[in-house]
């Protein structure tokens, strides 16, 4: 490649790294191209990005992103995981597959501008999907007004109840 295309490759990678809620950066050293090619189709199923990228393409496109601070004094094979929705699906796939594959090895990873570590990154993996917190937050917001409508509804109940029950008993006095 000539000058004008690594510049070219860097800004397209800056570009990709700007609008990245989550990068993960791995090594790959090891792995099968079977093997690599199934990460690939499990991370792309996330709507996720996987390319394998040399470090100093990274070391020109990460500053002024999330990445810069990792990006330095990288070392060997480099990969980049990225995604622009969930990071949390990100990490499942990435997680599950190091444990299947132990030539698959983190080096740092970003989430939502955060700098993370490979704990930090289990633990987001064991969060739920994004859909399913939405809809928690939804009851959690809900939950107060089902309280308020059924307090409401309980005492027009009993009102109810007490008005029927003196009518049965004859205790309202007929207008003449």
């Amino acid at each position: 490649m000539n000058r004008d295309e690594k510049q070219k490759k860097a800004e397209e990678l800056k570009a990709e790294l700007e609008r990245a809620r989550s990068v993960i950066l791995s090594s790959f050293e090891g792995l099968h191209v079977a093997e690599d090619t199934q990460l690939r189709r499990k991370v792309a199923q996330t709507g996720a990005k996987y390319k394998v990228v040399k470090n100093s393409l990274i070391e020109r496109a990460a500053p002024g992103t999330s990445v810069e601070p990792i990006a330095k004094k990288l070392r060997g094979t480099t990969s980049v995981a990225s995604t622009e929705s969930d990071p949390v699906n990100l990490a499942k796939v990435l997680i599950a597959y190091a444990k299947d594959n132990p030539a698959f090895v983190f080096k740092a990873g970003v989430v939502e501008g955060r700098v993370v570590s490979l704990a930090e990154l289990s633990l987001i993996a064991t969060l739920p999907p994004l859909e399913s917190l939405h809809s928690k937050v939804l009851f959690l917001i809900n939950a107060p007004a089902q309280r308020v409508a059924s307090a409401l509804a309980g005492v027009a109940r009993q009102l109810a109840v007490v008005v029927q029950q003196g009518i049965k008993e004859n205790k309202f006095q007929q207008a003449t």
